[in-house]
């Protein structure tokens, strides 16, 4: 059951702690990217076996495949992806950067490029854990910013097929490459590239520990979007609030992982046994019960603090992935929240409207990170070129001030490059 503990007498450690199993895949990884490196389609095809349990004859997922998944999703919800990427569209398409020049010197101009990164890699987890929402939340902003090139790997089934959902996503939201691999070998295969599998410059993507390490491991030789940890929530509260949703909105997180943080900080007493009472009745009611009472059980806890404001504190300490403020009034403390992934404002905002309709992205910011990092974006998606202009007149005005810093740090020939194009002019 959750724990009920109130803030004054809980050590500040333990609000902010986040308990997780860690498992050491380092060496396993390294092993994989290695071999993936070397002997390239035959290493995913043998990793493949291995793992997915299935021999295929080719990785690439083929146009008639992706008809066929996409004639097999209820056109309910082909209907639904559609509006949902509007909205994902919709959103990101306003976080557009613009190139910027400024002439605002004689004979001086500076300015910046914005320039898509030209291939980027999507990494969609398969099986059991099959998000097509990640797939539009990934490759829409690609798209808005412009990628020439989004490349998609996912595992296969026994069968040898991808999930139907999956590929109807990637349909609707434009990916151009789909493969068939999952699992670090296709990390490494998308860093690398192989005889199927094209090496992209990006990789985004959630995944379990060996993805997650694969991607810490290739960074450097590609660009990654960040290192996802497991699911949180955190919901403040007030007296008036039903206990029953705001119990859901904690188990909507609590289901995912039995490593998952569930979260709730009130101003009422009555209000925090109310909902401890009502996670039993739903717990026993979800398909995933099993993992969402691990995860309630070790991780989750209610806080009790003496005002909505004392709450908003403890947000800011958490700095947590996803944060419902369930009060009449939230606008009125939006302001006051400086670490969050996501917010979720009023009492008819569940988390699970940004998962996959509202429009803001659902990856996001996990394990505190939320206090220096963003939610994925159409930033993550371009990278930004400077440049600069002087004509002789104006750099003859400057060159001296740049020789003299040049020498005051030691480095005589970024002095010379300066004043040499000049000195003859004194």
């Amino acid at each position: 059951m959750i724990r009920i503990v109130d803030y004054k007498d809980i050590d500040q450690s333990e609000i902010l702690e986040r308990k997780e199993n860690v498992f050491n895949v380092a060496d396993t990884v390294s092993e994989i990217i290695e071999n993936v490196k070397k002997d390239g389609d035959s290493a995913l095809f043998e990793y493949c076996a291995r793992f997915d349990k299935v021999e295929l004859d080719r990785l690439e997922v083929s146009a008639q495949e992706i008809d066929e998944a996409f004639s097999l999703v209820e056109p309910e919800f082909v209907e639904i992806l559609k509006e949902a990427k509007e909205n994902i569209y919709a959103f990101h398409s306003r976080q557009v950067r613009n190139s910027f020049l400024i002439n605002d010197k004689d004979g001086v101009i500076i300015g910046q490029k914005v320039i898509p990164i030209e291939k980027v890699g999507l990494y969609v987890p398969g099986g059991t854990a099959a998000y097509p929402s990640s797939v539009l939340m990934n490759a829409v902003p690609a798209k808005i910013a412009g990628c020439a090139q989004i490349v998609m790997v996912t595992p296969p089934s026994k069968d040898g097929k991808v999930n139907p959902a999956i590929l109807a996503a990637a349909k609707v939201a434009g990916v151009d490459r789909i493969f068939k691999v999952g699992g670090a070998q296709a990390v490494a295969a998308l860093a690398y590239g192989t005889e199927s599998v094209p090496a992209v410059d990006k990789i985004v993507g959630p995944g379990n520990a060996f993805v997650a390490e694969a991607k810490k491991q290739v960074f450097g030789r590609v660009a990654i979007d960040m290192i996802a940890g497991p699911s949180e929530i955190l919901v403040i509260a007030d007296g008036t609030c039903n206990p029953c949703y705001v119990a859901a909105d904690l188990l909507s997180q609590a289901e995912h992982d039995k490593n998952a943080t569930a979260v709730l900080v009130t101003d009422s007493r009555e209000l925090a046994q109310k909902v401890a009472a009502e996670l039993e009745v739903q717990i026993e009611q979800l398909a995933r019960r099993d993992i969402a009472r691990v995860s309630v059980d070790n991780n989750g806890k209610i806080i009790i603090t003496e005002s909505i404001d004392e709450a908003i504190e403890v947000a800011n300490g958490l700095a947590p992935e996803h944060l419902e403020i369930c009060v009449d009034e939230p606008f009125k403390y939006l302001d006051k929240i400086r670490n969050a992934g996501s917010v979720f404002m009023g009492k008819y905002c569940p988390e699970a409207l940004g998962d996959y309709f509202s429009g803001p992205n659902h990856t996001l910011p996990t394990s505190g990170t939320a206090r220096f990092s963003s939610p994925l974006s159409v930033d993550d998606f371009v990278k930004k070129t400077q440049f600069s202009y002087y004509t002789e007149d104006a750099l003859a005005k400057v060159a001296r001030k740049v020789e003299f810093f040049a020498n005051k740090e030691g480095l005589g020939a970024h002095a010379k490059s300066a004043i040499i194009r000049v000195e003859d002019k004194d």
